[in-house]
């Protein structure tokens, strides 16, 4: 089947302008995500989303959808941090998203174990889990390599007393805004199963 030059020109034309329309927009979300970021979110995150806090989490490399469904979550409440809720109270889902995007272009710092026997027994319950104890293998969700994926956090890179935070606040059911798969796992493992894991992570 052939087609004329009059119907082609103009479906290439719209083609063309969809495109640097879906550039544009997405060069302004960038643009404004940077200036949110560099406005506020830099003060505990790093000017590159670097942090080196265990209080404040890495979001260099994370998952896009994943920081906007944490930053909706801190938004609504159902996440519970005060400094976040005001930071978060006037963004809009789009610029969520967009910040999102923003830190998920950056590459996170790469630091090795600090405790490498730790670390090993950290692999092991990632990627094994522990069957005595009922503890599935961390990375039939969160992935070989600890990337994660859409709405699963990106832990590999992450700060290992971070991490170990998060986990015992899912031990104890004080994290909610996640889903119930986490509190089942977090509330069989013990301090050193949780700390093993945590620094094996730090070291991807």
């Amino acid at each position: 089947m052939k087609f004329s030059r009059s119907v082609i020109a103009p479906w290439l034309g719209a083609a063309l302008l969809a495109t640097v329309s879906a550039n544009a927009w997405a060069q302004a979300d960038e643009a404004r995500a940077k200036r949110i970021a560099g406005g506020s979110c830099f003060l505990c995150h790093g000017a590159n989303g670097e942090s080196t806090s265990e209080v404040f989490p890495r979001l260099a490399g994370q998952n896009a959808e994943y920081i906007a469904k944490q930053l909706a979550a801190y938004k609504s409440g159902q996440r519970k941090s005060t400094a976040m809720a005001d930071m978060v109270a006037k963004l809009t889902p789009d610029e969520m998203l967009a910040l999102g995007r923003y830190y998920e272009k950056m590459t996170p710092p790469k630091e090795a174990a600090k405790d490498p026997q730790l670390a090993g027994m950290g692999q092991y319950i990632y990627h094994q889990g522990n069957k005595f104890s009922g503890v599935p293998a961390c990375a039939s969700c969160h992935g070989a390599n600890g990337e994660g994926q859409a709405n699963l956090p990106r832990l590999a890179s992450q700060i290992p007393g971070y991490t170990l935070t998060q986990l015992k606040q899912f031990n104890k059911r004080d994290r909610t805004n996640d889903n119930a798969v986490m509190h089942m796992v977090a509330e069989k493992m013990t301090e050193l199963e949780m700390a093993s894991v945590a620094e094996y992570l730090g070291g991807k």
